[in-house]
């Protein structure tokens, strides 16, 4: 699978929602490709709302990738455990989504404008 890694910019403006708020919106993100997978969408740590992310202690690691760190979303009813992950000190050939952020399409709305 990581002999087919792609990492290319996304076209237009991409936002993340959780628990019915707006935690970011960027014209800068990336759109990470990896074999079959569906694309991740990876966002730019600076357009997001970091305060309402918290540190999770939940760590995984991707032969293509490195580790894996989590982060949690607190909204006004609720608290999203592991709704993100970023990382931190990637492999070489994922460098690009340094600095950056996925979420989980099922954690919270990820919408194309």
């Amino acid at each position: 699978m990581g002999n087919d890694m792609r990492i290319l910019p996304a076209e237009g403006t991409w936002v993340v929602r959780a628990g019915g708020a707006v935690i970011g919106e960027s014209t800068a993100v990336l759109e990470l490709i990896e074999g079959r997978l569906p694309p991740v969408i990876y966002f730019p740590r600076g357009d997001i709302g970091m305060a309402f992310l918290d540190t999770s202690a939940t760590r995984t690691h991707c032969p293509w990738k490195g580790e894996a760190s989590y982060y949690s979303i607190q909204t006004k009813s609720t608290l999203i455990r592991d709704a993100a992950w970023s990382y931190e000190d990637p492999v070489p050939a994922a460098e690009a989504i340094r600095g950056y952020l996925a979420f989980y399409p099922d954690k919270v709305t990820l919408e194309q404008l």
